[in-house]
Formats: structure tokens, C-alpha cells, sequence
């Protein structure tokens, strides 16, 4: 269970059915909202799991009370397959084809081991590493291109065929309507595929924010400390699921630094959303003895990965305050960066190392692995990326806020 816990939190899939053992299973899929760039991972028969769609899965996850097993024929790909599914408490989704070979399965014990797994999701999401942004954001970003392109190509074809079937000079007035008709509902549902994907990829400012207080109350129970919460606007902007996770990692952070203090009787922590910011301040009514420079290495990696700012104050005898700005959209999107979404979870990570200058051998010492294994994934970076060296790779990797976790922290 280690080894499926450690890794990069896109491959983690592939890391449970190998534990698991893949002979006993065709394809297996971990569904859970709360990672917005990749909301499925998988593992297996890339005929099933390219596959499955959301619709589906949300409709297994229904039919499952949380904490909840199911081993049943429902729709999975597009086909009725017979599947083990576990519905974990947190309310994240596992579903395994089994192979038609395949015994009985222990349900309990793998909702055990998927409890496990689940977790170790979640602890990763609200830690919100620069590298999880990063692969978040690039993702989100592909994504959401990809379906504004197919929805502009599909929307023109509906609008070709309902001018064509409004034409008066058609016959058969009936069967014009029920195809005009068609096409109009047709058109409704596909313009409404891109609100749907922002819907599940976003995060109301008041729900963020609101999760932000019950992580918070945890880390403060054994202070006597007043904290005033001062709400963001209800009708603030929706914040990316990315900004979401790293803007409550950050505040937890500088809460914590603050609580390392002597003493500490009173914190103030506001949100607010601007038109194109997410904007957020903590004061407290300390003795001024936050170590600054120490706090902004701390968060600096979140920070660059997106582009955001940060301003701190500490004045002893008067307290300390921390302002941080950060962007709700990416940035205009360069060439180079849309190749980021090509890379795996381990080249993501040797970039990373790159960015910061590192040599093949302090990259094979830190991750474990071979220099001939660094050598080979280098080689694939630059293919990839459409680099000539490592430093127009690095180059590339720092623009996009990819760095390793040492020189992030």
C-alpha cells in the first residue's frame, strides 16, 4: 500500500491495479471531484476506459450510499458489464471491470484498501503541491479547449440543418418539425456542456471558503484564539477547482506559522473575489515574530505555479498580516505550454528538477532511480516538449511553475 500511496497523483490508478493485480481485472477507475484537472483515473483496457464518461460514473456513484459496495451488471463505456464498485465515505468513486474469470470478491476488503487510497487522494489535493497545480491546471486547460472546440464544430452543424429544415421550400411539414425539434434540443445540451464541465470544475466562492473554515477549526483547537471570518461576496466569481485548493493550503500555512508564535489571542482571515483575483488577508493580534522570509519560501512554489503575489508584514509588538493575490484565470496560453499536458507523471517530475538546474545524478539520487533511467526520461521530455536542451526545457518548466519540491519549499 506504500508504493500505491507514493508517486504522482495522476498515475495512482495505474499503481492500485498493479496492486491489486491486473489479472484479475480488465480495467479499474477512481472517480472523485475533488481533483477538477483529472476527475477519473485510470487503468487498463483503453477500449473501456477512454471510454467511460461522467454521466456514468455519477449514475454508479448514485446508486451507492456512501460507504457503500456494489457488485452488479449497470452501464460502464457505453456497454452493461458486470463491475465491483466502492463508494468511500469521502465520496470517492473505485470501479473495476473484473475479468469473466474472476472469483467473488472480498467487497469489505476492498473497500478497506480503497479507504486507504482514497485518503491518500485527498491528503495530496489539500496539500496542493506546485507539481499537482500544475498538472491540474494544464489539464483543465486541455480540457476545456478541447471542448470549446468540439462544441463550436457541432453547434455550426446543428445551425447548417435547422436552416435547412426551417426552409419553406421542404416538403413533409411534419417530418420537418420532429427533425427541427431534434436538432434544437440537440443544440440546447450541446451549449450547455461547457457550463456543465465549469459547474464540476469550479468551486462557488462561499463553498470554498466554507471549507476553509472547518480545516482551519482542527489546527487552532488547542489555542484560545478568537477568528473573526470575514466572508466573501455570495455573488463573488467562482473560484478554478486549482486556486481552490492551493488558496486553503496557503492559509492553512500561514495559520500554522502564526500559531508558532508565543503568543496569539486573535486572527482575522478574509476573503474576497475582484474580477479577476481571488483576494485574501490574515492578520493577527500577535507580537509581530513571524519569520517572513522563511513564509514565503514556504509558499512561493504555489505562488509561481500560479502567478500569483504575496505581500507580508510583521512589525514586533504590533503583529503580522499576509496578503496574498491570485489570478481565477490562466494565463494566456503559450505554445509551448500546451505540450505539458503530453508529459507522464514522472517526465512532469523530472522536468521539475530541470527547472531548477539539477544534474543527472542529484536527479537519479533524489527520485531513487538510475542516471541511465534519468538519461532515457530527459530524452522523452525534450522530444516532447520540442526542445533542443535542457535549457529551453527548464525554461519552459519555470514559466509553467513546475519545480521540484525541495526548491519549492
Amino acid at each position: 500500500m506504500r508504493k500505491v500511496m507514493r508517486g504522482p497523483l495522476p498515475d495512482i490508478a495505474a499503481r492500485l491495479s498493479r496492486f491489486l493485480g491486473p489479472k484479475s481485472h480488465d480495467a479499474l477507475v477512481i472517480f472523485t471531484r475533488e481533483c477538477t484537472g483529472r476527475p477519473r483515473k485510470v487503468a487498463g483496457n483503453r477500449d473501456i476506459v477512454d471510454r467511460v464518461t461522467i454521466d456514468e460514473l455519477d449514475e454508479i456513484k448514485r446508486s451507492i450510499t456512501p460507504g457503500g459496495a456494489r457488485d452488479d451488471v449497470l452501464l460502464l463505456a457505453g456497454s452493461q458489464r458486470r463491475i465491483w464498485a466502492v463508494r468511500d465515505p469521502d465520496d470517492t468513486l473505485l470501479v473495476v471491470v473484473p475479468r469473466a474469470s474472476s472469483s467473488d470478491p472480498d467487497l469489505a476488503d476492498l473497500a478497506a484498501v480503497f479507504g486507504i487510497v482514497a485518503t491518500a487522494i485527498q491528503h495530496q489535493v489539500a496539500q496542493a503541491s506546485p507539481d499537482y497545480l500544475a498538472e491540474s491546471r494544464a489539464a483543465s486547460s486541455e480540457r476545456a479547449r478541447t471542448i470549446a472546440e468540439l462544441t463550436e464544430v457541432h453547434e455550426a452543424t446543428l445551425s447548417s440543418m435547422l436552416q435547412t429544415l426551417r426552409s419553406n421550400d421542404l416538403d413533409d411539414r411534419r417530418a420537418r418539425i420532429t427533425a427541427s425539434e431534434t436538432a434544437s434540443n440537440a443544440l440546447i445540451t450541446l451549449r450547455s456542456a461547457g457550463a456543465e464541465d465549469r459547474v464540476h470544475s469550479e468551486e462557488a466562492v462561499t463553498t470554498a471558503f466554507a471549507k476553509l473554515q472547518g480545516q482551519l477549526r482542527p489546527l487552532l483547537r488547542h489555542r484560545d484564539v478568537v477568528v473573526d471570518f470575514v466572508d466573501p461576496p455570495a455573488d463573488g466569481r467562482p473560484l478554478p477547482g486549482e486556486v481552490a485548493h492551493a488558496a486553503r493550503a496557503m492559509v492553512r500555512a500561514i495559520v500554522l506559522a502564526f500559531d508558532a508564535q508565543t503568543e496569539l489571542t486573535r486572527l482575522r482571515v478574509a476573503w474576497d473575489c475582484g474580477g479577476d483575483n481571488v483576494l485574501i488577508e490574515i492578520r493577527d493580534a500577535g507580537p509581530g515574530t513571524v519569520d517572513r522570509n522563511a513564509l514565503m519560501r514556504q509558499l512561493s512554489g504555489r505562488l509561481q505555479t500560479l502567478r500569483g503575489d504575496i505581500e507580508v508584514e510583521s512589525i514586533p509588538g504590533w503583529g503580522s498580516r499576509v496578503e496574498l493575490i491570485i489570478p481565477l484565470d490562466p494565463p494566456a496560453a503559450r505554445p509551448d505550454e500546451h505540450l505539458l499536458n503530453t508529459l507522464n507523471p514522472r517526465e512532469l517530475e523530472v522536468l521539475g528538477h530541470l527547472a531548477v538546474g539539477k544534474r543527472n545524478l542529484a536527479i537519479a539520487e533524489e527520485l531513487g532511480i538510475s542516471q541511465s533511467t534519468i538519461k532515457f526520461h530527459v530524452a522523452g521530455v525534450l522530444k516532447k516538449l520540442g526542445v533542443a536542451n535542457r535549457g529551453e526545457a527548464a525554461a519552459i518548466g519555470i514559466r509553467a511553475g513546475i519545480v521540484s519540491g525541495d526548491a519549492a519549499t
